[in-house]
């Protein structure tokens, strides 16, 4: 007899739905009793074994006859283990142990136990973007992935714990009820911090340029001697940056789940994300990659930042595959199988000593680093690299008088109401104008031309920094884009030679290091 059944496998960041076709009752074979076709991958092969076990365990006598699965469409790989729940489901409506015929209101995913528990799978809420999309009313998911899926509208998801509650639920339509998930609610929760600014003594400067940065959604690079408070200052810059919107939240949860590093049980990536690989990661750990790619760090960072520290010691390699998506917000990964694109639109954080020992400039320790060393540290950046990078600060060590000071820090609170309030001058600006983009850091061009006009007095301070720094004309229109930013955060409409000589000032290290 034949069985339908529907579940659905991922690409990408999205889902495709896949019918599972199960033809129970053939004339047993010496070689296979039990067959899956349709291109699946060792994980989809070895279910059989899985469910075989299931079934039994949970007291449903199989007759020992031929079963043949076909996964459609069969031109589309099929990997993991989501599909152990649909191809037992269609085994069981083809040996009649369920009361309805077919189930085409129902998708199914989840990978099954030897004793027949519903364990959870990866790309739970694509999924349910996808059921929504074609008009399937029910999902049927494991429990731990339940919330994440239920953040959809327009969809009933069912979490499951055995497979016995979900043929109970089809024959009889009760036992699992329908979770429901307050979107708003979930997102309020997330907005939680356990670091501030307030916690960080001194660094004024640098405290400045990371508002100047999070306010335009410019990509920073701080230099400084070791224990100077770069990673510290680092990890407190998700604390000032505005909220994520409920788009944002849902594009961002959709990258986390397909890699399989969203919290078990959380229904929403509910604050952007900061990630911090280690300088040892691979060029495909960076970007993303696989025989069926996934994610990488830059696009787990999507929304976010991305903290890269001791930016030098990361292999010139993996720093040079960065550029693409620092300037488009996408990766593009080619296989031979297939051409998949990732959102990559991701603020840069990095850090880095200024010479090999790491206290070149230092006024209380001696540097022994020669000018060829230092030259030959500093050059592990490409130069076209440094060019993407809005921001370079110095982040001198903190004296004893100011880790002692009885005076209190700025806390976050302050800094992001400042910063919101440029991102929604920003937000009014490109909108009156139709554009497509959200923050100045993303101004392309023709945006510079129109929004970033300059004095006669603002044009020659310009010119004579161009001239004597040797900046390029990239850099050029870096310094244009971080005193847009600068005035907005001052409340006015023209740019002032003010905020284009605080904008040169972050161009300064060029100067020092890459002249």
């Amino acid at each position: 007899m034949l069985f339908r059944t529907l579940s659905a496998a991922v690409y990408g960041i999205d889902a495709n739905l896949i019918d599972v076709e199960v033809d129970a009752g053939g004339m047993l074979s010496e070689k296979d009793n039990f067959m899956t076709v349709g291109l699946p991958d060792a994980a989809v092969r070895e279910s059989r074994e899985r469910i075989r076990a299931a079934l039994k365990n949970c007291g449903y006598d199989i007759p020992s006859t031929k079963i043949v699965v076909n996964l459609a469409p069969a031109d589309l790989k099929k990997e993991g283990s989501g599909f152990d729940l649909p191809m037992a489901m269609g085994i069981l409506g083809a040996y009649n142990s369920l009361i309805k015929r077919e189930l085409p209101e129902f998708v199914f995913v989840g990978e099954l136990g030897l004793d027949g528990g519903v364990r959870g799978i990866r790309g739970a809420l694509p999924i349910a973007i996808a059921a929504r999309e074609r008009k399937i009313p029910n999902l049927i998911v494991p429990e731990s992935n339940a919330r994440e899926a239920a953040v959809v509208s327009g969809i009933k998801v069912y979490p499951v714990r055995s497979l016995i509650q979900v043929v109970q639920l089809i024959n009889n339509g009760n036992g699992v009820s329908p979770i429901q998930v307050d979107t708003a609610e979930l997102l309020d929760k997330a907005q939680q911090f356990t670091v501030d600014f307030k916690d960080v003594r001194g660094q004024q400067s640098a405290k400045r340029a990371l508002e100047v940065a999070s306010a335009g959604g410019h990509n920073i690079l701080m230099i400084g001697p070791p224990g100077s408070g770069k990673t510290m200052l680092a990890k407190r810059m998700p604390t000032i940056l505005p909220p994520l919107t409920f788009e944002e939240a849902l594009e961002t949860t959709k990258i986390h789940s397909v890699a399989g590093v969203l919290e078990p049980g959380a229904g929403l990536v509910g604050v952007r994300p900061f990630r911090a690989p280690h300088h040892t990661i691979s060029d495909a750990g960076l970007i993303g990659g696989g025989m069926i790619p996934r994610p990488g760090e830059v696009s787990l960072a999507h929304n976010g930042l991305l903290f890269l520290d001791e930016l030098p010691e990361f292999p010139r390699n993996v720093l040079e595959v960065m550029r693409q998506p620092l300037e488009d917000g996408n990766v593009s990964i080619a296989r031979a199988a297939m051409s998949l694109t990732f959102p990559a639109r991701f603020m840069l954080a990095a850090a880095m000593n200024p010479c090999p020992c790491g206290y070149f400039n230092d006024r209380s320790r001696e540097c022994p680093c020669t000018p060829e060393m230092i030259q030959r540290y500093v050059s592990k950046i490409s130069g076209p690299l440094m060019d993407r990078i809005d921001i370079h600060i110095d982040v001198p060590a903190v004296n004893y008088k100011e880790l002692r000071s009885n005076s209190s820090p700025e806390d976050s609170a302050a800094i992001r109401e400042r910063v919101l309030q440029a991102r929604e001058v920003q937000l009014n600006r490109f909108a009156a104008a139709a554009e497509r983009i959200f923050c100045n850091a993303q101004m392309g061009p023709r945006q510079i031309r129109t929004y970033c006009e300059l004095s006669s007095d603002c044009e020659r301070l310009l010119e004579r920094a161009m001239q004597q720094q040797g900046l390029s004309a990239r850099a050029h229109d870096r310094i244009l884009k971080v005193a847009r930013t600068i005035a907005d955060l001052d409340g006015t409409p023209e740019i002032q030679s003010k905020h284009i000589a605080e904008a040169i000032q972050y161009r300064t290290l060029d100067r020092t290091y890459w002249a």
